[in-house]
C-alpha cells in the first residue's frame, strides 16, 4: 500500500496514513525481499506440500522436505516463509475434485497400464509419448515426440512453449500421417503414456479414442513404468545439448529438433536394432509382411 501512494503522496504521509514505521518499511525493502529470492528455490516444493498435505504447519512441512524431497532446512526458514507466501491460507483451499477420467482411471488401476507385461508387440502396435523440457539459448521449450516400441521410429513430435493439448495433438496428426506412409493401420495402436492433464482431456481421448479408434494406455508409477520415453529423452537431449544451445529463437530450435530427430530417424543406427537405423529397419519389415 504504501508503495502504491508513494508517487502521488510521499513516503511521509503514506507511512503516517499506514501506521508504519520507517525503519519496519525500509527493512522490508532491504530485507525481507532478499530473504525470499535466498530461498525462491523452495517455492515451487512448499507449494506442493501444501497442497498435498494441507494439514502439515510447518514442522511436518520440515520433516516431508527433508525425507521425501531430500532438502534439509531449518525449521525456523520453512516457518517464516509459510507467513511470507502465504501458505497456511493455501493448505486450506480445497484441491479440485478429479476429472471422471481420472477417477476411472483410478477405479480400474493397474488395468489402464495396457503395456505392463506384454511381450511380442510387432511394429507399430504400441508407441510411447512424453512431454519434456529443452533448454536453449533462448529459453525453455516443451518437446512431444511419438516413439515406436519395436523400431525406435519417431513417428511424429511438436514443439512449444507449454505443455497444452493443441501441441499433442499436432504431434500426433504427425504420426498418423508417418503411420499412414509406412503402411501400417492406426486402428488399434496403443498410445502410452503419463496421467498428465493433457492426456486425460477429453479432446485428447476423444480424437484418440472415438476418432481414430486407437487405445491409450497410462503409466501409473511415474517415469519407471514409461522407461522407453525415459531413455529416449536421455539420449536425445545429452546427444544433441550443444545444438540446442545454438538456438536463439523458438523457431531455430524447432528448426534444429527438426534436423536432429531426420538425422535419428534415418542416419543414426540403434543397437538394439543390431545397429540398424529405424526407418531402414521399419522398412525391411514392412517388405516381409
Amino acid at each position: 500500500m504504501v508503495k502504491e501512494a508513494l508517487p502521488d503522496f510521499g513516503l511521509p504521509v503514506a507511512l503516517e496514513t499506514s501506521e508504519l514505521a520507517r525503519s519496519t518499511f525500509y527493512y522490508h525493502q532491504n530485507h525481507v525481499c532478499a530473504y525470499e529470492k535466498k530461498h525462491s528455490r523452495l517455492r515451487k516444493t512448499l507449494e506442493e506440500i501444501a497442497r498435498k498435505h494441507p494439514e502439515y504447519g510447518y514442522r511436518r512441512t520440515t520433516t516431508e522436505l527433508r525425507e521425501a524431497y531430500g532438502q534439509t532446512v531449518n525449521k525456523k526458514v520453512v516457518q517464516r516463509l509459510h507467513g511470507l507466501w502465504g501458505l497456511p491460507l493455501l493448505r486450506t483451499i480445497t484441491p479440485p475434485k478429479p476429472s471422471a477420467v481420472r477417477q476411472a482411471i483410478e477405479e480400474i488401476g493397474s488395468r489402464a497400464n495396457l503395456v505392463a507385461g506384454l511381450t511380442g508387440m510387432g511394429p507399430f502396435e504400441v508407441c510411447y509419448t512424453d512431454f519434456s523440457e529443452i533448454v536453449y539459448a533462448g529459453g525453455k521449450a516443451q518437446l512431444i515426440p511419438l516413439l515406436d516400441h519395436l523400431t525406435k521410429v519417431v513417428l511424429g513430435w511438436a514443439l512449444g512453449e507449454r505443455t497444452t493439448t493443441a501441441l499433442a495433438l499436432d504431434a500426433w496428426g504427425k504420426a498418423k500421417a508417418a503411420l499412414a506412409s509406412l503402411g501400417y493401420p492406426l486402428e488399434g495402436l496403443i498410445v502410452h503414456h503419463d496421467r498428465d492433464s493433457v492426456f486425460t482431456s477429453y479432446r485428447w481421448l476423444d480424437k484418440l479414442l472415438r476418432a481414430d479408434r486407437c487405445r491409450v494406455s497410462y503409466a501409473l508409477n511415474g517415469p519407471g513404468d514409461n522407461p522407453e520415453m525415459e531413455s529416449f529423452f536421455g539420449r536425445f537431449k545429452t546427444e544433441n545439448r550443444s545444438f540446442f544451445q545454438d538456438a536463439q529463437t523458438m523457431e531455430e530450435l524447432r528448426e534444429i529438433v527438426g534436423k536432429r530427430i531426420h538425422y535419428y530417424n534415418r542416419e543414426r543406427r540403434h543397437s538394439t536394432l543390431g545397429n540398424q537405423v529405424p526407418l531402414v529397419y521399419a522398412k525391411s519389415l514392412n517388405q516381409d509382411k
